[in-house]
């Protein structure tokens, strides 16, 4: 790699940074890569060897000095884009309707915000600003109550402290999708340097009326319409619940939220319970994250808590723990969590009515299969959609358009929860409401939430979910990974591991292809994904990573559970099926 092709690209951007503080920064990383000190100039070709894409509803990456970072010139660039596709496309609605943006507590979030209106300002649209850091499902709650022509949302979700994001809505308050997505990309590439970026200076756009605050009602709006997807209003209210927003900007809201459904006894872990970009206690602030719930754990014990929540930084996740009969605590899966909203939800709230009116929940791909079982145990209509929350949203919109449906739940495995039309998004906070009902309910019959799991397990059987990921680095790592898809495409197999494979679907080529040879066309976007349906309800998914050189297996196995037998027993045998059929496919595909 030669000197110049370093630095010329640092240097050309240096030249339109519009921020004095990441100017000094690539400064800084100029002159020493110039000094010949070791490993700055690898680290200048990391920051520059591209433009951070704008995928999966928006941007997300590094804070820092850098095309490949996020930062204000690289925030300029993206609003200047997205005003240019909303007038495109919108014209007079988006200079009426305006834009909602939203920011969490993150470095720079506010900063990130604030360049946004005045950016949109300076293209003649207006903006709805969140007056202080406020969750992401009360951004994307506000694009739909304000009729607003689009969203954004400044947050890295539950990335590390050094990451921040761009989060963008269209019109139907759901994430972007094609073709509004790949539209905003293409208007960003044609973004002039960001130092030309027209922007309106801040208190200009408040006087003129281009910058607005979330009007007063809002929150409490939010919040009559979580109190409005309630399905019961007795059980045990007394429950104590501890809760923790992972340093994020939940608590007050939740708080609120459980407070107005009757919950009072709810403790907030105190290092953790105000907003702080930094996130002192945890070194990764998801709930999933070894050790980030170990302070929520302790403070529940001390308590005798019955129920532990934590939501992730911008509160759109919600993890679960729940106190087994030994007093200790165990964690729950996002795919637990799932199954037990959307039964409870399905078997509890209200049925289809005599109109013959049809009900509606989805799951992504990779989530377990058991939600399908429910739903078609009750005569339910059941989807699953790509990986990613925008999919779920909007197909759900699509199906309730074209055929009537009432739109129940949606969920997918890594903690994302929506309840019903209320938030076209994850939203952690109506499904811990939910969640608290449910378990108060549960607790007025003298049951836990693992009775409840248990329950559903006796009747629709065991399934075990499970990930293989398997890295392939260097040159050819990526051909490798094509090549694994491609043998697998143009060769099904007809068993796995001895077990026969039923039908097996291909979402790029958008076909289920059945053993006898029957085929049926799938609805989904195109992607590299293929699933294989085994004999007794198991099911293998494979797909390449879309951010690291990995191909990801995903395994969800179901076991039968005879009258009386202990689920521990069950939950063995499942768990030994899915090594051997793990060990199986990995050999099969050529690697691990």
């Amino acid at each position: 790699m030669s000197h110049d092709f370093v630095l010329e690209p640092a240097e050309r951007w240096l030249a339109h940074d519009p921020d004095p503080e990441t100017q000094s920064e690539l400064r800084r990383l100029i002159d020493a890569a110039r000094a010949g000190e070791e490993g700055v100039r690898a680290e200048l070709a990391e920051r520059f060897t591209g433009p951070l894409e704008f995928g999966t509803a928006g941007l997300r990456g590094v804070l820092g000095a850098g095309e490949s970072r996020m930062n204000r010139a690289v925030i300029l660039r993206t609003t200047a884009g997205l005003a240019r596709h909303l007038l495109a496309t919108l014209g007079d609605k988006a200079r009426s309707a305006g834009v909602v943006v939203g920011y969490d507590a993150r470095r720079m979030s506010r900063e990130f915000a604030e360049d946004t209106a005045c950016a949109l300002a300076a293209a003649g649209i207006p903006s709805h600003l969140s007056p202080v850091p406020c969750p992401t499902p009360i951004a994307a709650f506000a694009v739909g109550h304000l009729g607003a022509a689009a969203g954004v949302m400044v947050t890295a979700s539950h990335n590390p402290p050094e990451y921040n994001g761009y989060k963008v809505y269209w019109d139907n308050a759901a994430q972007i999708i094609p073709p509004h997505d790949t539209g905003v990309a293409t208007a960003i590439d044609a973004s002039p340097p960001a130092d030309q970026v027209p922007r309106m200076p801040f208190d200009e756009a408040r006087q003129k009326g281009l910058v607005r605050d979330f009007p007063e009602e809002l929150e409490p709006s939010y919040l009559r319409a979580i109190r409005g997807v309630a399905v019961r209003s007795d059980g045990d209210r007394s429950l104590r619940i501890v809760y923790t927003p992972l340093h994020g900007v939940g608590n007050r809201l939740v708080r609120k939220a459980l407070a107005e459904a009757g919950f009072t006894r709810v403790t907030s872990v105190p290092e953790q319970a105000e907003p702080d970009g930094a996130f002192p206690t945890v070194a990764f602030p998801n709930p999933e994250e070894k050790g980030a719930m170990d302070l929520a754990f302790a403070l529940a014990r001390k308590e005798g808590a019955d129920l532990v929540l934590a939501n992730d930084p911008d509160v759109d996740r919600l993890a679960v723990a729940v106190r087994r009969p030994d007093g200790d605590y165990v964690q729950l899966t996002g795919n637990q969590v799932g199954v037990l909203l959307g039964h409870y939800l399905l078997t509890e709230g209200p049925a289809g009515n005599a109109a013959n009116e049809r009900r509606l929940v989805l799951a992504s791909c990779v989530s377990t299969p058991l939600l399908g079982v429910i739903a078609a145990a009750l005569g339910v209509h059941y989807e699953e959609t790509l990986t990613g929350f925008k999919w779920i949203a909007n197909r759900a919109m699509d199906i309730e358009r074209s055929t009537g449906a009432r739109f129940v739940f949606g969920f997918e495995e890594a903690l994302g929860y929506t309840i019903g039309p209320l938030v076209r998004d994850k939203d952690g906070i109506s499904a811990a409401v939910v969640l608290a009902e449910l378990a108060a309910v549960r607790k007025a019959e003298g049951k836990t939430l693992l009775d409840e799991l248990e329950a559903i397990h006796r009747k629709h059987g065991l399934y075990v979910s499970g990930q293989r990921s398997y890295t392939l680095r260097g040159v050819d790592g990526v051909g490798k990974i094509a090549a694994i898809m491609d043998a697998l495409r143009k060769s099904p197999p007809a068993d796995i591991g001895g077990v026969p494979v039923t039908a097996w679907r291909d979402f790029e080529a958008r076909t289920r292809t059945w053993s006898d040879g029957r085929t049926e066309p799938l609805v989904l976007p195109p992607s590299n994904v293929l699933v294989y349906e085994l004999d007794g309800g198991s099911r293998i998914i494979a797909r390449p990573s879309g951010t690291e050189p990995k191909i990801k297996f995903y395994f969800d196995v179901r076991e039968g559970v005879a009258a009386g037998e202990p689920l521990g027993d069950v939950e063995a045998r499942a768990a030994a099926r899915l090594d051997a059929l793990a060990r199986a496919f990995s050999a099969l595909a050529g690697i691990g």
